[in-house]
């Protein structure tokens, strides 16, 4: 409520408007529905209440940032106006929910852009999206039921920690209409299972699975915008996922199996977002990516004359980049090839030489890192120098003195 009255103004004449207001009278809703809650939402501009419904989908028992929100609103094409800003454009209304109390910061994490919505206010939304959503734990009595008996466009399982059973994948074979699939359990897998019945899908995400066997049919998500495995036993990727050309969000992290991206992925002209996993091998034709805000993970690796940071020079739009194994660039003037300076739009840079760089982010042994390759690290991130308008710069396991950084 504190947040509908902010929004209204603080003259009296406002807050006795909300006061008087007939929706306060409506009784077609269960008693347990907070009709405080539903005036706010009454209050609330068109575009942010599809918005707010959405976030009451993510599953409770997991952290999402603002950054994965707004992916998925975006997938889902909530967001309208100039391509180069909708981010900018969904974090404001993300923002505007944080005002409205719809939702509020996790006090179990320090990022300030953690955020967790109460369950009264949870329950409204499920209330609202009942006949189009469906938010299950694994282990629920009737949720095969429901997944038999009723078509959803939106579809979330998660582990209540209680119980393990699995989902079968065939259970969810009736949901063809799906545009979101948000699971975190283990699903039950069995060759042959494939993602043709889901191709209206905007939004996979799944956390913890084995997906071997659907990986193959990933290209038949010709409508996919929104792509998260996380910490899946995958170790390649189809040969044509260059074949979903609406695929904005790639996110691996976690697939530790994942060692060579397939050189299709050079096609995904949409990409806006990659997190890669830690191993992972750029393959050339990268730079053709240059609608990429958010790059993590980079791995820079030499072969030949070829370094991976070339690939960097055309990709213009980066907000966000994160670069590794550095100590394995050859020369300086391979770094300045990726052209960092010149990318005003950079917001935040992390630099990393990992070979000597312990859990704790020390650096072990550096006294025996040699003058030599010392002045070589120190050459390579000069020429890694960002634009001056950046915000924040991370570097980790530097090899060089501190004296020679700069």
């Amino acid at each position: 409520m504190g947040g509908l009255l902010r929004e209204r103004g603080g003259l009296r004449r406002y807050w006795e408007h909300v006061l008087d207001d007939s929706k306060w009278s409506v009784t077609k809703m269960p008693l347990e529905i907070n009709y405080t809650v539903y005036l706010s939402y009454e209050y609330m501009p068109s575009y942010l209440k599809q918005c707010f419904l959405y976030y009451s989908l993510l599953p409770k028992s997991k952290p999402y940032n603002m950054d994965q929100v707004v992916a998925m609103w975006m997938s889902e094409g909530f967001l309208h106006g100039n391509s180069s800003d909708l981010e900018e454009l969904g974090r404001n209304y993300y923002k505007e929910l944080l005002c409205r109390n719809l939702i509020e910061p996790d006090k179990l994490y320090v990022a300030p852009w953690i955020s967790s919505m109460h369950d009264i206010v949870r329950s409204f939304a499920h209330y609202m999206t009942k006949y189009e959503a469906l938010i299950a734990q694994d282990g629920e009595n009737d949720i095969l039921t429901k997944l038999s008996s009723q078509k959803f466009l939106r579809l979330t399982i998660e582990t209540n920690q209680l119980q393990s059973d699995e989902v079968d994948w065939k259970s969810l074979h009736e949901q063809q209409s799906l545009r979101t699939l948000i699971s975190t359990i283990q699903i039950k897998m069995k060759p042959g299972d494939s993602f043709i019945m889901f191709s209206s899908l905007r939004t996979l995400h799944i956390e913890f699975a084995n997906v071997v066997s659907l990986v193959e049919s990933l290209h038949q998500l010709k409508h996919l915008r929104y792509l998260k495995l996380v910490n899946t036993n995958i170790s390649v990727l189809p040969g044509n996922i260059g074949k979903m050309k609406l695929l904005q969000f790639l996110d691996l992290h976690g697939c530790e199996n994942l060692v060579n991206l397939p050189g299709s992925i050079v096609k995904l002209g949409q990409l806006r977002l990659l997190e890669l996993p830690s191993l992972s091998v750029i393959p050339r034709g990268f730079r053709t990516l240059t609608n990429m805000r958010k790059l993590n993970w980079f791995r820079a690796h030499m072969d030949g004359e070829w370094c991976s940071l070339d690939e960097l020079e055309s990709i213009s739009q980066l907000r966000f980049l994160t670069l590794y194994e550095l100590e394995n660039v050859s020369a300086a003037p391979c770094a300045a090839n990726a052209r960092l300076g010149d990318k005003k739009h950079l917001i935040r840079l992390s630099l990393f030489c990992t070979s000597r760089l312990e859990n704790d982010g020390l650096i072990k042994e550096k006294e025996g890192v040699p003058e030599e390759e010392q002045r070589r690290i120190k050459k390579v991130f000069n020429e890694l120098s960002p634009p001056h308008s950046i915000d924040n710069i991370i570097i980790g396991g530097y090899l060089a003195s501190n004296s020679q950084l700069g």
